[in-house]
């Protein structure tokens, strides 16, 4: 697709160029958010999911088979970029505190259980976070998480449940469940 599009000439500021659709953007959007990029970032790392995209394609290489999960993929190994390079603990309660106060006491409790859970999340392994967002948040099935990751479907399964038990451990330990 991204190819036919170079061959007849249009270059790469025309209409509709864009190799990600809507869907896809809201997705990396949500992947980097839930990676701990924060709001002001986000725009720049969609960016450069395109920009990948679009030197993939320049490249001569194929469109990815799933440009969704590819994406995804890509958003989330950007974010752990970004988590190894900022104290993400300290961005997590700007985010957090961004959203405002619940008015009723159900959103308190959303708000006590997000903040648990991202929490939990950091307390995690880069691979074992990785995994969770892409599986859970960005609903990758565990072949498309193996397959773009490059490791076997046991190793994405492995990491979701040590992941998913040390989630729930925290979330007891902490009484917010």
């Amino acid at each position: 697709m991204l190819r036919g599009r170079t061959r007849r000439g249009r270059g790469p500021g025309a209409v509709g160029d864009d190799p990600l659709d809507a869907a896809q953007e809201r997705r990396v959007r949500a992947v980097l958010a839930l990676g701990g990029v924060p709001q002001a970032d986000l725009p720049d790392g969609v960016q450069q999911v395109r920009l990948r995209l679009l030197e993939r394609a320049a490249s001569g290489r194929e469109a990815p088979r799933d440009v969704s999960a590819w994406a995804a993929v890509v958003a989330s190994n950007l974010a752990m970029d970004w988590h190894r390079a900022k104290r993400r603990q300290e961005r997590l309660g700007e985010r957090l505190a961004a959203l405002g106060p619940a008015e009723t006491p159900s959103g308190e409790e959303t708000s006590v259980l997000s903040l648990a859970v991202a929490r939990g999340l950091d307390a995690l392994p880069d691979a074992q976070r990785q995994v969770v967002v892409l599986r859970f948040y960005a609903d990758l099935p565990v072949r498309s998480i193996a397959e773009q990751l490059g490791v076997p479907e046991g190793t994405v399964k492995s990491r979701l449940h040590t992941a998913v038990r040390a989630l729930r451990a925290r979330l007891h330990e902490d009484e917010v469940v």
